[in-house]
């Protein structure tokens, strides 16, 4: 007879990823032992090995779901509609709100990927590839002045990437700006050098009709 799974199955399992991600993120993968984890998520031994096959396989889960999130959450956001701007304010917005939910796996994700199988990381890596390629798109969309090509295209994503994907090291989401507020920060200092030659051009032109 097939064994019932318990109605609190999936929280259990959410409840040790976050455990997991604290632990990792704090002592390392490497250095951290299946009793650190059995102390961390104040379970049993067996009760872990029922959700999860190793540690190797909390790390996949934990790494795995955190990219699949983060790319089904800008999906939406990009669904919402709206002009080009729009949508990637929003994207922006929807990026920031997910890290600033997930400090401890992002810790994880840039610090421990490399101790998973290779056909593990792969998938993790083609996941943060339509990410990339997502945010590229939005930003080809609201160029104007055509600054993108395909030699610097993946720089001025990167460079996005950069200002928003680190703020774990020292961002509060808790303190006086708030997520949202930090995105629409972001987004604007990035968007006022980006599209700096456009509003150049406007005024440019303006100042040229008699």
């Amino acid at each position: 007879m097939a064994r019932t799974r318990s109605e609190k199955y999936d929280d259990i399992q959410a409840g040790i990823l976050r455990d997991a991600a604290r632990l990792f993120a704090t002592r390392g993968y490497e250095r951290s032992s299946i009793g650190d984890l059995v102390e961390a998520c104040e379970l049993s031994r067996g009760a872990i090995y029922h959700y999860f096959d190793s540690k190797e396989a909390i790390l996949f889960a934990m790494l795995n779901t955190l990219v699949r999130s983060l790319l089904a959450y800008l999906e939406e956001a990009v669904a919402a509609g709206g002009t080009p701007l729009e949508k990637f304010i929003r994207v922006i917005e929807a990026f920031v709100e997910h890290n600033a939910r997930s400090p401890e796996e992002q810790i994880v994700l840039l610090n421990d990927i490399g101790a998973l199988k290779a056909d593990e990381q792969r998938q993790i890596v083609q996941t943060e590839r339509k990410i990339v390629e997502l945010v590229s798109k939005l930003l080809h969309a609201i160029d104007v002045t055509k600054k993108m090509n395909r030699r610097n295209a993946r720089v001025y994503t990167m460079m996005l990437f950069g200002m928003i994907n680190y703020t774990y090291t020292w961002y509060d989401a808790k303190g006086p700006i708030k997520p949202k507020e930090f995105a629409q920060l972001a987004a604007g200092l990035f968007l006022k050098g980006f599209l700096a030659d456009a509003a150049e051009r406007r005024t440019a032109d303006s100042r040229a009709v008699p």
